[in-house]
């Protein structure tokens, strides 16, 4: 029994990748990169603000757009420069205020 192969209509659009999905994937490498720097959490929040509108227009077009492994690269590439933005921020603030108490006591030998 030979498959049938289902023809697309002369109409249709070719599918292509969603020119949102390189921009996630690119901004979410920057974050990803960048994390370590308080910056980094522009360009991953512009990646994950810009993956909500690119997996919606996506959806919209029926199976057209493509690019959804681009988008989930992306967003987790993000997700970890925000994760290491937020990370950096808490290890500055530790430091802050130990530095701001006069660090750790230092008592005599004889003291308990």
């Amino acid at each position: 029994m030979q498959p049938t192969q289902v023809t697309r209509h002369p109409l249709d659009p070719d599918p292509i990748r969603s020119t949102k999905a390189g921009a996630v994937f690119g901004l979410g490498l920057a974050g990803a990169v960048a994390g370590l720097f308080v910056g980094g959490i522009v360009p991953a929040t512009i990646a994950l603000l810009l993956a909500r509108q690119a997996r919606r227009e996506a959806y919209a077009s029926g199976g057209y757009l493509t690019g959804s492994d681009w988008i989930r690269r992306g967003e987790r590439l993000a997700w970890i420069g925000v994760m290491l933005c937020l990370a950096t921020v808490v290890v500055a603030t530790v430091i802050g205020i130990l530095h701001w108490t006069g660090g750790v006591q230092d008592y005599a030998p004889g003291v308990d």
